[in-house]
């Protein structure tokens, strides 16, 4: 509900004249400051401009790139890059969005790296060592400013290195499922290190572990929903809905509830079960398509509304 536009309503069901409403507003907090705001404004700030300030390093060398040399575009991605670290251990206060900057610096360097010396590397390699080296600047940092975009490079690591690996590019094999469990895990384990169960060490916090959740489920429901296209009901599919499932009973313990991520996982269980019911009614060219149709629909309906009826229940707990 608007509280701003049930204050109004207020107003004109009482026929509050304009200083009783000015009263009711200031009662309302209308006036005041929001809470915590000169706390976390220069944070955010912040943070936002180390994000812009690496982000336009990066786009400043590629629109300089005939005028600087090969020295000078290392020489810069590198000297912002150890700036960035040493004012961290200067200046603690601004320490998390110097490491923020430090992070993408690695990334325009590798990037550079990649284009300046073509080595042959697969692209899933250098984002892998992003990861790795980036790594150190959020166990430092111990923050989600950090942590989220640390968990993006590792997803996308993992699903480059799937596509780089896999033996059919353009379709899901189930000679492949080792490959495809192996990239799913590795975004599912970044997951596990960033969870409540070592945030005593890491320092994350929700938007990290639920940003992995999202990712993870796109992940495996689109390589899991793609095998449904095969011949036969590939092995992929019924991995894909095994972890989800499995991640769907943790997220729903009290321990790990988190209702972001239990929804993303919800989801992705739900969009695999619809996807292998179409498959089993539409495969065949028998019997009536509409009324398989409207088997299908109804199936999906009663399942949506049955998963969020169990988590609301299951938040309700968790509220009480």
């Amino acid at each position: 509900m608007d509280l701003r536009l049930a204050v109004y309503q207020l107003a004109s069901a009482n026929a509050l004249d304009a200083q009783q409403t000015r009263q009711l507003q200031e009662v309302a907090g209308f006036q005041r400051e929001p809470a915590r705001l000169a706390y976390w404004l220069p944070r955010g700030v912040a943070v936002l401009g180390a994000a812009l300030l690496g982000m336009g390093l990066i786009c400043w060398v590629a629109a300089n790139w005939e005028e600087l040399g090969r020295m000078g575009r290392f020489a810069l991605l590198q000297g912002v890059f150890a700036a960035a670290c040493v004012g961290a251990f200067a200046v603690p206060k601004a320490r998390v969005p110097l490491l923020l900057l430090a992070l993408l610096a690695i990334g325009g360097l590798f990037a550079y790296f990649g284009q300046t010396y073509q080595t042959g590397a697969d692209p899933w390699q250098l984002f892998a060592l992003w990861a790795v080296l980036a790594l150190p600047l959020c166990l430092v940092a111990r923050s989600d400013v950090l942590w989220t975009p640390w968990m993006l490079v590792l997803a996308t690591a993992a699903a480059l290195w799937m596509q780089a690996h896999a033996q059919h590019s353009w379709r899901i094999d189930s000679a492949d499922l080792s490959i495809f469990v192996s990239g799913w895990l590795a975004v599912l384990l970044a997951c596990a290190f960033v969870s409540p169960l070592l945030a005593r060490w890491t320092g994350a916090g929700n938007w990290a572990l639920r940003l992995g959740l999202v990712l993870a489920t796109i992940l495996i429901t689109g390589t899991a929903v793609s095998a449904l296209f095969g011949s036969e009901l590939a092995s992929p599919y019924w991995a894909g809905l095994g972890l989800l499932a499995v991640a769907g009973v943790l997220l729903v313990t009290r321990r790990y509830f988190d209702v972001f991520g239990l929804s993303a996982v919800a989801l992705g269980v739900n969009t695999l079960l619809v996807g292998g019911l179409a498959r089993v009614l539409l495969n065949g060219g028998n019997g009536d398509g509409v009324g398989r149709l409207v088997m299908l629909g109804l199936f999906a309906a009663v399942l949506l509304a049955l998963t969020v009826q169990g988590i609301l229940w299951r938040t309700r707990q968790e509220a009480a």
